[in-house]
């Protein structure tokens, strides 16, 4: 079997066995006693489980160093592909604050607003006090909640200023920061510029997949940072060390 037709068998396996993970999925909800969007246990296990078959699926190997946090927690990542929300929901069952867009893409966005994924459109106010009240829930219900504080995609290289927003939230919660960092041993997994998300599935789909390595740094406490800048600041830098980059001075808005 050649190399083209091998890819396009796996592609179209891959797809068919996701939309059997998906209706799987859509039947345990189902038994869901709380209200949908409301931030549970039992959701959060839910995505940290089909999470790990879609990545066996799609034969991604994920090496983990470091910790996991247990308990609330902000989990702030660098931000690589949209794989990276299911790559460290695979590892720990938690709350991913998502771009809205993804809310509309077939299957994935009905399932994901299911299984209590928070949804933000970038640069509306009011979006970004429904996403902080919304991870303030889940802190509550003592679920850690992903956030990627970069607000966009990046090749992996370099990571920008974080957002203030999310950090503030730790500080008024008191809960630890755990600074992750995503990295995958094919540069073209990378999901940036213009690129729309089917083409880029059908290449990860047909590809024989990869390895991708999940840092957990070392927890930081909020009270140690006197504001909620600086308290992005010291979760980008330890990401930036990990990957080898220099720090930049100051947070995003």
């Amino acid at each position: 079997m050649s190399g083209a037709l091998g890819g396009a068998v796996r592609a179209v396996r891959r797809l068919a066995g996701t939309g059997v993970l998906a209706a799987e999925a859509s039947r345990r909800l189902r038994r869901e006693s709380s209200p949908e969007g409301e931030p549970s246990q039992s959701r959060a296990a839910a995505l940290h489980q089909i999470c790990r078959e879609v990545l066996a699926l799609h034969g991604l190997r994920v090496e983990v160093e470091g910790s996991p946090p247990a308990g609330p927690a902000l989990l702030a990542s660098n931000h690589v592909s949209w794989l990276d929300p299911l790559v460290v929901a695979s590892l720990l069952p938690c709350v991913p604050i998502s771009k809205l867009d993804v809310s509309d893409w077939p299957v994935v966005g009905s399932l994901a607003r299911g299984l209590g994924v928070i949804f933000v459109r970038r640069g509306d106010p009011r979006s970004g006090a429904a996403v902080l009240r919304g991870a303030a829930a889940a802190l509550s219900h003592g679920l850690p909640v992903l956030n990627f504080p970069e607000g966009t995609t990046t090749p992996g290289r370099v990571v920008l200023p974080f957002r203030r927003g999310i950090f503030g939230l730790a500080r008024r919660a008191g809960v630890p920061v755990v600074p992750v960092t995503v990295r995958c041993d094919r540069a073209d997994l990378a999901w940036v510029g213009e690129e729309t998300f089917l083409p880029h599935y059908l290449r990860l789909a047909a590809s024989p997949g990869c390895r991708i390595l999940v840092t957990f740094g070392r927890a930081i406490a909020p009270s140690a940072h006197s504001s909620a800048d600086a308290l992005a600041r010291a979760a980008r830098d330890q990401i930036a060390d990990r990957l080898g980059e220099p720090h930049v001075a100051a947070a995003g808005a």
